[in-house]
């Protein structure tokens, strides 16, 4: 080994196809790798940035400021602010809680920066990058954004991009605070329609169901509270958007958005609404085409300069390039899946000499032999394909490998399986077949195998390097050598995907390294002082094996008596042995994991078996009948367990005590009462209410009809709280459980008395048999058995039946044994029989037996006598008469077997029938039970439905609770929210109202600007983008600069002492900065007005929240009382009871439910009223009487009223008036006059203190007259009760008096027009009157001239 080496840095190439940015007009800015890469678009040369602490992370650049921001990709990392072209660093960020930054913007006016963060938290933060503050930060936890870029028009609005929504951020000023505001934009669905937004936590109207209550948010009926319960969205409401891929802000603040769909959007950064602007088909949109450029490729970035005169753009076509070594040739792969060859003999101008289409995936990589003959490129389907590297072939494409391995890295490399492949070709046509693939034999396959492949590694300072095997539960220790390191440089990171490909030059002096990820190209430069080359020692184990490998063929092809053996080529022994002992360690692990297997099946079984059987104490079963297709099942039943024995006797205990708390409420009630029953109405009544209860209808079921208390339920009306229907819940399962255990027993009956007739039916059937035999008939006896649904445990064991010889060999050796020695002794019992004469004439002739039996008749035969084989002639008399007796014998036999076969065939007949009869009655039974069952099941599902209603109402009544609880949350975040708005507008209650309105006049009348030389850039559409408030410094300065000038003494005038002229500068220069301060004090507070408009705006939207929460609030409370009143009542009613006129339902929504009680009561207050009624009648009978008289009185007293008016006319009609009398008779009118109204005001006096008098007098009795008036105010209340009763019957006896009110009508018209005509005879006789006045008046004036 020799001493190491050093390597610098000699050039960097590569594009990162993104983050392209002008730093300057003829200048471009891109990451690569770990550098910057600064390319001057007039003289191509580049600069390079080198980030000393990794990859580029993040990377922004602002062309108008000359400065570039980017971030490491380290932990914690930071923002460097750098400066072009010096690339001298100004300053850095650093944020909190940050593992990695993605986007960078910078905005197009003033020092600002947004920086957007990845996980843990995900943070959009805004910083002065001057001053190295970090002006506001908001974070959006899981949202990962694709784009980020400042409004140019207004440094205040980002625009905040992902892969399927689209933010606009506001950013607020308050003086020197800064605050986020995220407004969100609709975009339209993939079909180009911009739905309205639907509010589901605040829905526009109620649907009121009357059974199913009513219609909640989907988030109450979730479960949801909180900010869950807001945001949560149905699948099913869920409509795939548009997915953003581009966007460019305008000079109208509008944002003109690029989507994956094909449609062009406008979206309004104020309003934050999106319009289609293009649809997919393009419609008849007028444009004009000013500059039409071909590019042939994929354009992946468009990028202006900062002065808007040179566009760059930015191609993504070319996935892999490779250089011939015998040509000055390069091949190009592209994503279209062409490989284009390049004629790079001019470096200057390559030129493209040939395309050839592979297939329609990109092409992966492309790799050269070392002779240039050959050209291999590899698809992205794991195909590769050999090509002819020569120009003249015209690059004939020779072949092509099917998919070998989808994870091959190169076309010599290591794949996920561990092995290491070589591939070899052969240059021949024939190995080609039609279609261009090559066969197996044009190929040479070497496939090394690794130990293990690892995933990754790590490696500490004793040079050793730990490795972990993903797919072997083990890590792997390597040993390393300081030799084998010559040298290091760290050129690619890891977060780029480390180093992807490597090459040396053909002088050794220069290394090329290619990225995987980062597209970075870096050359490196030798520094060596001295390096040695050693042979390692696994170059030397390839050598030995390949020697061996040459010995061991060669000793197959020598004659076999020179044969070595195998075993004598084998170098390490022990090697074999621990391969051996490798391989039955796998034996053990396979016969261990088989075992472990084995082991969790049975585990997995008696888990099932357990939960499903032994946890049943009532098993399920069926029972079949014999000779129908009826089948009866029985109700398995769990053990309850003693948590739901407990609750049920709670439940018992509660009920029994509010029973009894009502009866002792209802009997206080009864004793309280003012209005009572009578005896017998209350008897009535109490009949009525027991048959009510007793009513199956008002019960809702007929559960106590078979096994079930329904005296133990709370009535149907009761249910009004929580805890009453939970506890229902429980009574009504406590009854099912009841119905089905009283089933079950009748079941288990019916099961018992099909085992004893079946018991029976064996029994019959062996007598039956023994006839069958007898008879020798061979017919099939009906056998029935009980099947497996009928006995369920039969599943859960083996039997015999079931397993195969060989293995009842294996489970039962001992059964194996015994019958192997029975078949051993059946030939030996054979032999001895036939031996023995006697047991052998036994067993023919008497079947074995000495004692003839009467079953065996049929099987008895007389033997003929010997002689019966000769000829009849030959016979002699005894032998004669030995015949004649034998024919009787067999006669008689005959007759005894016939009597005994019709004997056993009655018995058989018997026994048939006696089992088809009894057969038959157990399926009637069944059928029966049949029936019962279908009973059972309509009780059973006449209390579950009760569970299901009760259990819908409290689901509603949790969807409500849900609901509540989520307005509730949310009125208290919109209550905090409006605090915090209250802070801010007490922030600006201290300013006074006069500096607000000087201000307000300073900045209507603030002085104009300097004006300074600015070049005039018509290309720009952003050049007249208002400055910020932060422009004051640069501002500042460039008024100071323009004062510079107007300061020089060339402008003093003559004769000015220039202390003074130093004096006017310094004061007009404190005025200048004055003016500009002012001015822009006026812009913050604009900035804060603006603010503090938007907060009050936000507080009323606020307070109108509020009022609706609250309104929803009410409407929910509102509902719980509906749920908790308005109740579900099951009632049985009988088939034929209820009659409708069509087949229509009625609608019942208007419909009460009235207890029967309160009927009857409503009944005797009605009688009760009836007879006050009548009682009110007899009385105005009697009243209309005295109404008579006093009718007749009062016409005689208007006719005196009539009279006395006449006498008053008459004294009216007088011509001399009591004046007139008094001027006429008193001597000296003038003093009576006076006296006269001394005396009346004395009297005006006296009648003023009497008044007083009287005023008090009357306080006093109006106070009487009030307390009076109240009492009678109550009477009249009593009054006007009756009275509403009396006019029924007063309005009957007025038609009595309609004959007399006409009469007096028509003597009411006669007096009217008489005092009209009376009216008008006095107006005639009072205006005579008046002419004689004046008469007399002239008179008087001619006689009396002196008066």
């Amino acid at each position: 080994a020799g001493s190491y080496g050093f390597a610098d840095t000699f050039w960097v190439q590569g594009f990162s196809k993104k983050n392209f940015s002008f730093i300057s007009n003829q200048s471009v800015c891109y990451p690569c790798g770990n550098y910057i890469l600064f390319l001057d678009i007039e003289t191509k040369k580049t600069t390079v940035l080198q980030c000393q602490t990794g990859q580029v992370g993040a990377f922004a650049a602002n062309g108008n400021r000359q400065v570039l921001a980017f971030s490491d990709r380290r932990l914690n990392p930071i923002i460097y602010i750098y400066t072009f072209p010096e690339l001298s660093k100004l300053t850095e960020l650093k944020g909190r809680d940050v593992l990695d930054y993605t986007l960078l913007a910078f905005s197009f006016t003033g020092p600002y920066l947004a920086s957007y963060s990845s996980l843990p938290e995900f943070v959009l933060s805004v910083w002065n990058w001057q001053e190295n503050i970090l002006l506001c930060s908001e974070s959006q936890p899981g949202v990962t954004a694709t784009s980020l870029s400042f409004n140019p028009m207004n440094w205040r609005q980002l625009c905040f991009v992902t892969e399927s929504s689209v933010s606009v951020w506001h950013i607020e000023r308050n003086n020197d605070e800064h605050h986020l505001k995220q407004n969100p934009v609709k975009l339209p669905d993939g079909q180009g329609t911009v739905s309205p937004h639907k509010d589901l936590f605040f829905p526009v109207s109620h649907s009121e169901d009357p059974y199913h209550g009513p219609d909640l948010p989907v988030s109450a009926i979730a479960g949801l509270v909180g900010d869950e319960a807001e945001t949560f969205m149905p699948r099913d409401y869920l409509k795939p958007s548009v997915h953003p891929t581009a966007h460019c802000w305008t000079a109208t603040s509008e944002i003109y958005m690029g989507c994956k769909e094909g449609y062009v959007l406008a979206i309004d950064a104020e309003r934050c609404s999106a319009s289609v602007l293009q649809q997919k088909p393009l419609p008849d949109l007028q444009y004009e085409m000013k500059i039409c450029a071909d590019i042939l490729q994929s354009i992946s970035s468009l990028i202006f300069s900062p002065d808007y005169t040179v566009l760059l753009l930015v191609t993504d076509q070319a996935t892999a390039m490779a250089c011939c070594p015998s040509s000055n040739s390069v091949a190009v792969g592209t994503k279209r899946g062409q490989i284009c060859f390049l004629d790079v003999t001019k470096v200057e101008a390559p030129r493209v000499v040939h395309r050839i289409f592979l297939s329609k995936f990109p092409v992966l990589s492309l790799h050269y032999d070392q002779s240039g003959q050959f050209l291999i490129a590899r698809a992205t389907e794991g195909h590769i394909f050999i090509l002819d590297a020569r120009p003249s072939k015209l690059f004939q494409v020779l072949g092509y490998i099917g998919n070998i391995c989808n994870n091959i890295n190169y076309i010599v490399g290591s794949d996920a399986s561990s092995s290491l492949f070589l591939f070899s070709i052969l240059d021949n046509d024939k190995y080609v077949d039609e279609q261009g693939m090559l066969n197996a034999n044009a190929i040479k396959k070497e496939q090394y195998d690794l130990d293990y492949p690892l995933s990754s590694a790590v490696r500490l300072k004793d040079n050793i390097v730990y490795g972990y095997c993903a797919c072997a539960p083990f890590i792997c220790k390597y040993h390393l050598s300081e030799e084998d390191i010559l040298v290091q440089k760290h050129c690619h990171s890891y977060q780029g995907g480390g180093i992807r490909s490597m090459v040396f030059s053909l002088d050794g002096k220069f290394i090329l390294i290619n990225g995987k990820n980062d597209g970075a190209l870096v050359c490196l430069k030798w520094n060596i002082s001295s390096i040695h080359i050693q042979m390692t020692f696994y170059s030397l184990y390839l050598f030995l094996k390949k020697q061996i490998q040459k010995m061991m063929h060669e000793n197959e092809q020598v004659p076999d008596i020179e044969k070595l053996e195998q075993h004598e080529f084998n170098l390490d022994i022990e090697e074999l042995e621990r391969a051996q002992a490798k391989a039955e360690q796998e034996v053990a692990r396979v016969r261990k994991e088989i075992e472990m297997e084995n082991l969790a099946n049975r585990y997995l079984q008696d888990v099932i078996k357990c939960e499903c059987w032994d946890a049943m104490c009532v098993k399920g079963r069926a029972v079949k009948c014999f000779h129908m297709a009826c089948e009866v099942k029985n109700y398995p039943l769990k053990e309850r367990s003693e948590e739901e024995l407990k609750t049920l006797e709670k439940v018992l205990q509660l009920k029994k005590i509010e029973t009894a708390d009502l009866k002792v409420q209802k009997k206080s009630l009864e004793t309280d009462s003012e209005t009572v029953l009578s005896t017998e109405e209350g008897e009535k009544a109490e009949e009525g209410m027991a048959s009510g209860s007793a009513s199956y209808c008002l019960t809702g079921s007929l559960s106590s009809q078979y096994g079930g208390d329904t005296s133990i339920l709370y009535y149907q009306w009761d249910l009004h709280t929580r805890e009453q229907r939970v506890n229902q819940i429980v009574l009504l399962k406590d009854i099912i459980y009841k119905v089905k255990t009283a089933f079950n027993k009748e079941f288990d009956i019916v099961a018992r008395q099909k085992e004893q007739e079946i018991a029976r039916v064996k029994e019959r059937n062996v007598r039956i048999r023994e006839i069958l035999a007898q008879l020798d008939l061979q017919v099939e006896v009906w056998e029935p058995a009980l099947t497996d649904d009928e006995i369920p445990e039969r599943a859960l064991t083996v039997q015999d039946s079931e397993v195969s010889e060989k293995k009842i060999f294996l489970l039962h050796p001992l059964k194996y044994k015994i019958e192997k020695e029975e078949m051993l002794a059946k030939p030996e019992m054979e032999r001895r029989l036939a031996d023995n004469e006697r047991l052998r004439a036994l067993n023919d002739m008497m079947g074995g037996v000495l004692e003839v039996k009467k079953e065996d008749i049929l099987k008895m035969d007389i033997p003929p006598p010997p002689f019966i084989s000769k000829p009849e002639h030959v016979w002699n008399d005894e032998e004669k008469k030995i015949f004649r007796e034998h024919e009787q014998k067999v006669k008689e036999l005959n007759e005894e077997k016939e009597k005994y076969r019709r004997a056993l065939e009655n018995e058989l007949k018997k026994l048939e029938a006696s089992i088809q009869e009894t057969t038959q009655n157990f399926d009637d039974t069944l059928c029966k039970l049949s029936e019962k069952k279908v009973k059972f099941e309509m009780v059973i599902y006449q209390e579950e439905l009760k569970i299901v209603n009760l259990t819908y109402a409290l689901m509603l009544d949790e969807e409500l609770n849900t609901r509540e609880a989520g307005l509730r949350n949310f009125l208290m975040k919109k209550e905090k929210e409006k605090n915090l708005e209250c802070g801010f507008t007490k922030e600006f209650a201290d300013v006074p109202p006069n500096l607000l309105d000087e201000l307000f006049q300073l900045y209507k009348h603030r002085p104009k600007a300097p004006v300074t030389e600015m070049l005039l850039d018509t290309a720009n559409p952003y050049g007249d983008c208002p400055g910020s408030a932060e422009d004051y410094k640069d501002a500042l300065t460039l008024l100071m600069k323009a004062m510079d000038e107007l300061d020089s003494p060339e402008h003093r005038p003559n004769g000015l002492d220039l202390s003074i002229w130093e004096r006017f500068c310094r004061a007009r220069r404190n005025k200048m900065e004055s003016e500009e301060l002012v001015k822009w004090k006026a812009l913050a507070l604009e900035d804060m007005q603006a603010f503090l408009q938007r907060r009050m705006d936000d507080n009323e939207k606020i307070k109108s929240e509020i009022e609706d929460i609250f309104q929803e609030l009410t409407w929910v409370q509102e509902e719980k009382v509906k749920l908790e009143l308005n109740l579900t009542i099951q009632f049985l009613l009988k088939q034929g009871q209820v009659e409708l006129e069509s087949t229509e339902i009625p609608d019942y929504t208007d419909a009460l439910l009235i207890n029967k009680t309160i009927i009857e009561e409503l009944n005797c207050s009605i009688m009760a009223q009836g007879e006050k009624k009548i009682a009110s009648m007899v009385k105005y009978k009697d009243f209309s009487k005295g109404m008579f008289r006093l009718e007749w009185e009062h016409r005689k007293m208007r006719m005196q009223i009539e009279d006395l008016k006449q006498k008053a006319r008459d004294i009216v009609t007088l011509p001399i008036t009591k004046d007139r009398q008094l001027f006429l008779t008193v001597p000296n009118h003038d003093s009576y006059i006076a006296h006269h109204i001394s005396a009346m005001e004395q009297t005006l006096s006296l009648m003023d203190k009497l008044h007083e008098k009287n005023v008090k007098n009357y306080q006093k009795r109006i106070k009487e007259l009030e307390k009076s008036i109240s009492l009678k105010e109550q009477a009249n209340y009593k009054l006007s009760l009756e009275l509403k009763e009396m006019l029924v019957s007063v309005s009957e006896k007025r038609h009595i008096f309609e004959h007399i009110s006409e009469k007096m009508a028509k003597q009411r018209y006669r007096e009217i027009l008489k005092q009209k005509h009376l009216r008008r005879r006095v107006k005639e006789q009072e205006e005579e009157l008046e002419v004689l006045q004046a008469e007399v008046e002239r008179l008087r004036s001619r006689t009396f001239p002196a008066l």
